[in-house]
């Protein structure tokens, strides 16, 4: 960590600085790094485990996993995915409420750990309650974690702030980009479980790094902002216990009739990542404590959670779509074929190839006065994971008759993708934290990331309602949509900026 110390001229004399950043960033950065590398690699496994059928009794060789048909796998893919971000909701409000930023991030890096250990463990019970572990755990963490990298800077007018957002963007896809390769292979090559202790053990180390480095972070990531009142948390715990009761006596009641699938468990929740999002964002706008700018604002925060939404609806599909579709539809080159688990590298080796590009671009451009505003970068980010779709029509035609496809398909798909992703996800970050009212500051990260909820809840419901979505049309019919929001956003980008106020 040392060696990539510098000096900033931005700083005071003799203070260490990450890449002329606050150094707290890198204890951040290497915090999610790890912890990007348990996700992302457990995540790379978990379609192909979910459809790999059973292990043979006889040899005891590695078969498979759950034997899920493809798109019962889709679904519990999107419903785990979409769970993992509307935890941050409430992960948030642990931060703002109960703990503050730092405390929170710390329980959450002991309960995903607890999550991946749990997935190492043979039979579905030990699988499901691992899932629910790390989307809690992952949950506590991303809100507050994102929230501490604001806290680094000095106010939303830091010239420094998207930069350093950009830089901490390179952490997640660090970790993400050799997960697939050795928790996926060891996974997928060697024994499942096994791939995802090594999750476990890379979110230990992220952990470690947090808690020995936990002193170069802000003071402000201590403090508990809006904490409860006594009677308030007595009101809050008898609601969980409330709620808890409710639901525990109606899935036993189900349970003993014998009436319990899968689906009882997928609908609900994919029902409510949808309806929750609405329900916070509705309530955070009606709030008669924030001031007319505030309110203002949020208006203008509709506009980018809606865009997002779409995009994640999209993008998120790397995982799972594109994955199965690389698995039974993707051919090799001259000869060699990469395990399907290295596909999802691709993504964060873009990344990493572009972000310090994209991060110099936008800065050479506002020297000049000519950097789209962030409402443009939304408009380009949603054209641009559309065109991905468009793109992905074309081999899907292709392999319809059983004819293996060129893994390059896949590579262009991934890499228009990644400059989509580029276009919006740091800048929606960085925004959200700027146009956040006060009272809700670490919960509106987690309101930033309910639109991957919504995205992914929608492509869960499509999925158990029988909707293929290996299918070219539907396909067609996503690219379709992602491309008329962005035109959308951008003719309507005027009306909105009004809105922001003094936010661009």
């Amino acid at each position: 960590m040392a060696s990539s110390l510098t000096t900033a001229s931005q700083s005071p004399a003799h203070e260490k600085t990450f890449l002329g950043h606050p150094i707290g960033l890198a204890t951040l950065f290497m915090t999610e790094m790890w912890e990007r590398f348990s996700y992302y690699g457990m995540r790379a496994l978990l379609v192909l485990y979910l459809v790999s059928g059973g292990v043979d009794a006889a040899t005891g060789s590695q078969g498979g996993g759950l034997g899920f048909k493809m798109g019962v796998a889709t679904a519990i893919y999107s419903v785990y995915v979409a769970m993992v971000y509307l935890m941050a909701m409430p992960g948030g409000w642990f931060g703002d409420r109960v703990w503050g930023a730092r405390k929170t991030v710390t329980i959450a890096g002991s309960v995903i750990m607890a999550g991946h250990v749990a997935l190492a463990l043979p039979g579905q019970l030990a699988f499901f309650g691992g899932l629910a572990l790390v989307a809690v755990g992952s949950g506590l963490l991303k809100a507050n974690i994102s929230t501490m990298v604001g806290h680094l800077y000095k106010g939303a007018d830091d010239p420094r702030r998207d930069g350093g957002f950009t830089l901490f963007y390179i952490g997640i896809n660090l970790g993400a980009f050799g997960a697939p390769f050795l928790i996926g292979t060891v996974g997928e090559v060697v024994n499942w479980h096994l791939g995802f202790l090594l999750a476990a053990i890379g979110m230990g180390l992220g952990l470690t790094v947090f808690l020995v480095f936990g002193r170069t972070l802000s003071p402000r990531s201590s403090i508990v902002p809006n904490p409860l009142s006594a009677t308030e948390r007595n009101g809050i715990i008898v609601k969980a216990v409330a709620t808890f009761a409710i639901v525990a006596a109606f899935y036993g009641a189900v349970t003993a009739m014998g009436m319990f699938t899968i689906n009882w468990a997928l609908y609900p929740i994919t029902i409510a990542g949808l309806i929750i999002p609405v329900v916070v964002l509705v309530r955070i706008k009606r709030d008669k404590d924030l001031s007319v700018p505030e309110q203002s604002k949020m208006t203008a925060y509709i506009w980018f959670f809606v865009a997002a939404a779409v995009f994640w609806m999209i993008y998120d599909q790397g995982g799972s779509t594109l994955s199965l579709f690389a698995d039974s539809k993707t051919g090799g080159i001259l000869g060699w074929t990469p395990s399907t688990t290295w596909y999802q590298s691709l993504n964060p080796l873009f990344v990493m190839a572009l972000a310090p590009v994209f991060a110099w671009m936008w800065l050479w451009l506002a020297r000049k006065n000519q950097e789209p505003n962030t409402i443009v970068k939304f408009a380009m980010g949603l054209v641009l994971v559309g065109a991905s779709f468009f793109v992905f029509v074309v081999p899907m035609g292709m392999a319809g008759d059983g004819t293996k496809v060129s893994p390059m398909w896949l590579v262009s798909i991934y890499m228009i993708q990644t400059i989509a992703e580029l276009c919006l996800s740091p800048v929606g970050l960085s925004v959200t934290t700027k146009m956040a009212p006060q009272k809700y500051a670490s919960q509106m990260m987690g309101v930033w990331f309910l639109a991957v909820t919504a995205g992914d809840c929608t492509t869960g419901l499509l999925s158990l309602a029988g909707v293929d979505l290996n299918g070219t049309w539907i396909i067609g019919m996503q690219a379709a949509l992602a491309a008329a929001a962005g035109l959308a956003v951008y003719m309507y980008r005027k009306k909105v900026q009004s809105l922001m106020g003094s936010v661009h």
